[in-house]
């Protein structure tokens, strides 16, 4: 990556269903917006590492325009914490795991991801037990809180 490129890591428990989803949600967006930024994504565990993600989350992504057939799963590793100007969690469970394994003086980076959306979810629910309306939202929800992170990115360049 290129000092210069901003990079987000996003980030749920296992990197199967939310965090590719707000990869592919969020590189689509910036680069329809011709915003330079790098996206990966990662789990807190490392259950599904090496795996596509869940084929109910490709399913939906792809009837919206987003591809996500050539991720694959990863834990997240001590280095994401230096290497990413972002790290973005689903939920507060996880948040509350990055903070424990995150230096301090690299907490600021750290965000909760629907703290961008225009939402009245405080966290991006986990679809993995659930329907196909689940994935739904959970795409809903990533939709908007991409676009929101986006400006605030935008923004911060501003100033």
């Amino acid at each position: 990556m290129a000092d210069s490129q901003l990079s987000v890591l996003f980030v749920c428990l296992g990197n199967i269903c939310r965090s590719p989803t707000a990869e592919a949600v969020f590189a689509t967006k910036a680069q329809q917006r011709n915003i330079l930024i790098s996206a990966d994504s990662a789990g807190t565990m490392g259950y599904h590492t090496g795996s596509p993600p869940d084929k109910r989350a490709q399913e939906v992504a792809l009837k919206r325009g987003y591809q996500m057939k050539h991720l694959r799963c990863r834990r997240v590793q001590d280095d994401d914490f230096v290497q990413f100007d972002y790290i973005v969690a689903m939920d507060n469970a996880n948040m509350s795991d990055l903070q424990a394994r995150c230096p301090a003086d690299l907490q600021h980076k750290l965000h909760l991801f629907l703290s961008f959306a225009q939402s009245d979810y405080d966290e991006v629910p986990d679809p993995y037990y659930g329907g196909r309306k689940g994935f739904e939202l959970v795409l809903d929800l990533i939709e908007d809180a991409s676009e929101g992170m986006l400006d605030h990115i935008v923004q911060r360049d501003k100033e």
